[in-house]
């Protein structure tokens, strides 16, 4: 019998993409509550509660609450796309290339918290030099980040796609988070393996998916002896024998005269780049993926296809 899984939030723009990752699927069986029932409090009960997986779409509270009514019912497992548990410590964290034994605690895992689309980029690049011992745990990382406006779920696409919308925004790049309390600065932080939680500046592009994270280093700060190629030696190391993250060589990123963040829209991979220039003291880790790739939707699958292999 194939393994029942509930999208709670399916309508919702991660929902709905994962439902499209989903769609041709026979080796699951996908729950879904009636569109005239969407909000019968105890249909969606009895659906997480039928599911041997629940993927939550929610907001946090909302997932809190589904969370509750599964809580005492063990064979049903939850992937959570919220930020609520991404640093609980019961939680398995959803990034399965974030070290080398993350796959196999996600796949034994009850409760795995997806990754948020920003941090996925930034641990993508903190995580392996921190293991390394490149990157001091003080060190004042900056992230820097623009993603496809689709991020901002379906009221942020409403207001950019629609020039009558009360609320329109026509600006074709802003900055947000302008007060530096981003709800993404704590998994950054403990996933990132960081002492000081990072100054992150995100920004929304005129483009609907796609995204493009960097991290600038001052090469004198970092262990003795860094250089960019050590670094790139580390990233390499970090993410050999798996194809879902692919850093990129060194020689290949030197002739690239620019990035386009939505190179990789509608693909759920990530690609790390380390430019600089050879004996210069400074390089920049830029990583580039789909908000709702790799960044969201995509990581859904990848969890809960671990989490089936178990």
């Amino acid at each position: 019998m194939a393994p029942k899984i509930f999208i709670d939030g399916e309508h919702g723009t991660t929902g709905l993409q994962i439902r499209t990752r989903m769609a041709d699927r026979r080796d699951v069986e996908l729950l879904s509550i009636p569109e005239a029932e969407r909000r019968n409090a105890a249909i969606r009960e009895d659906m997480l509660n039928s599911a041997d997986i629940a993927i939550l779409c929610l907001p946090d509270d909302a997932s809190k609450e589904a969370v509750k009514m599964v809580a005492a019912n063990n064979n049903v497992r939850i992937i959570d796309t919220s930020t609520a548990f991404r640093i609980h410590p019961d939680w398995a964290y959803g990034f399965a290339e974030m070290d080398r034994e993350q796959g196999n605690r996600i796949r034994g895992s009850r409760f795995v918290a997806n990754p948020g689309c920003y941090p996925t980029g930034a641990i993508g690049l903190i995580r392996p030099l921190r293991a390394a011992g490149i990157l001091p745990a003080g060190y004042p990382v900056t992230v820097n980040a623009v993603s496809g406006y689709t991020g901002g779920g379906k009221q942020m696409i409403a207001q950019m796609e629609n020039p009558d919308h009360p609320d329109a925004i026509s600006a074709p790049h802003f900055l947000y988070g302008l007060p530096l309390t981003h709800k993404h600065v704590p998994e950054m932080t403990t996933h990132g393996l960081l002492d000081r939680a990072p100054i992150f500046s995100p920004s929304v592009g005129r483009f609907p998916q796609g995204m493009i994270v960097q991290v600038p280093l001052h090469l004198d700060d970092l262990a003795e002896g860094a250089t960019l190629e050590s670094i790139h030696a580390a990233l390499s190391e970090h993410y050999a024998g798996q194809d879902i993250v692919q850093v990129i060589p060194i020689e290949e990123s030197r002739s690239l005269p620019r990035i386009n963040a939505v190179e990789l829209a509608g693909k759920d991979t990530m690609k790390l780049f380390v430019f600089g220039t050879p004996g210069a003291a400074q390089v920049n880790l830029v990583a580039l993926l789909d908000n709702l790739g790799k960044g969201a939707s995509g990581a859904a699958v990848q969890n809960m296809d671990l989490m089936l292999s178990a």
